[in-house]
This record gives structure tokens, sequence and C-alpha cells, in this order.
């Protein structure tokens, strides 16, 4: 299968070297989508150097920052038309360590249409995050899991590997959440369409340069949106309507 791994990036140049090496060493048959937004540190000029290097390494540069979710899915769509069999979401900050990315692959061998990188099943863990985080993690994953009636842990993380056929089968053009909640947004649409997603249990490093991305109105906009998906959906069922 050729596989896809799209980092998105916005001010990332201290980890985005140490990162795409180590991914490249762990996984050098996958390639790479470099997503910037406009940084302005000149992580896309890195980015460029990287890919004038290496002829498995590519740039997206977009025209400024317009979140994760847009990142993501202007990733998507290159990979799609490339016509890649896998898409993988990687941080670039090292916190999804790409040694680990083998795993994920694996599972998608074994037949899962989407694969998530856990830290909350067994095995799975978080290292150096603040108590604060972990329990904004976890409590999005447990909320999430609650209003959307889905056993998945890990409902929040983002390393994941998609095979192209589950992202084919989505609305993706509809998907217009920008943070944090653009993961449970994928995460949902694909339990909808009744695919088959599996937790493999990762170890989550806090990044070692720059500052997160995480912000309020990121929170903000993930319990919003799951509290109305989660709402909409009892509404449908208890009112007899198909989505």
């Amino acid at each position: 299968m050729r596989v896809l791994t799209i980092i998105p990036t916005y001010n990332e140049i201290e980890s985005l070297p140490k990162t795409l090496k180590r991914l490249r060493a762990a996984a050098p048959h996958v390639d790479v989508l470099i997503a910037d937004d406009n940084s302005p540190d000149g992580t896309g000029k890195l980015a460029d150097e990287f890919a004038a290097a290496d002829s498995q390494v590519h740039v997206l540069h977009r025209a400024g920052k317009q979140g994760l979710g847009a990142a993501y899915l202007a990733g998507f769509a290159w990979g799609l038309d490339a016509g890649y069999d896998v898409l993988v979401e990687m941080d670039a900050d090292g916190s999804h360590q790409p040694e680990q990315l083998p795993l994920l692959l694996d599972a998608i061998d074994q037949g899962a249409d989407l694969v998530l990188g856990s830290r909350w099943v067994p095995g799975g863990k978080v290292v150096n995050w603040p108590l604060h985080r972990k329990l904004i993690s976890t409590c999005g994953s447990l909320y999430s899991r609650v209003l959307l009636g889905i056993s998945i842990r890990d409902v929040t993380g983002g390393y994941r590997a998609f095979r192209r056929t589950t992202l084919e089968a989505l609305d993706l053009e509809a998907v217009d959440s920008v943070g944090y909640g653009f993961q449970v947004d994928m995460l949902w649409r694909v339990c909808q369409k009744g695919l088959k997603v599996v937790e493999v249990p990762i170890t989550f490093v806090e990044r070692e340069f720059g500052a997160s991305k995480m912000s309020g109105n990121i929170v903000q906009e993930a319990i919003l949106n799951v509290t109305k998906w989660g709402l909409s959906a009892r509404w449908n069922k208890l009112s007899g309507r198909n989505k």
C-alpha cells in the first residue's frame, strides 16, 4: 500500500527536522506531506529544503493559519488525488512518535478502516503532561463517548491512519470543525458509517520545542459540537428518523 503521512505545521522550525528525520528512519517506505500554514518562522522554507533533498517529502503551502482541521482536509484532498491508499495524521512536534507508526499500519493491514493511536487504552500513556491537560483529554473523551454513544477510549487523539476508502465514504466537504473538535468530528462520521475503528496503544510525549496550539476557544468548539451531534443523534433515534 502507498502510505502518506500528513504533518501540519505552523511555526515548527525547531521540531520539524527531528520529527522528519525520525519518521524517515522508522518508516522509509512512507511518503510525507508537510502542510504549512505560511509559518512566519520559516518552517515552510525549511520544508521546501527537505523536499528538494528527498523525493518522498512533499510540501503543501497554504495561505495562512486556518486551523488543524482545514490543514488535514487539504492534505487528505492532496493525498487522495495523488492515489495514496492510506493517509496518516501526525503532529510535527514529536508528541506522536514516528517509531510507533508501524503499529497503526499493521492494524490497517489487518482490516481496520480507521486506526487510532490511543493514550487511554491498556498499554497507552502520556509523558510529561501537566494534570490539566490530562483532565481536558480524559474528560473530553468521556463526555464524547457518553453523548455520542460510542465505545472509543481516546476520542480526541490525533495520531491516526485512515484507509483511502474510509475517507472516500465521508462527506469531507461538510466537515467544518477547526481544531480539537476536528478529530471528534471525523471519528463520529466514521462511526456513523459503521466502519471498523481500531485503537492501538501509543505513548504520547509532550512537545520539547515550540508552543501548544491548544486554546480555550478550541476546547469550547469541541464541547459545543459534541453536544449538538449527540443530541441530534438521540432525537433522530427517538423520532425514528435516519441520519
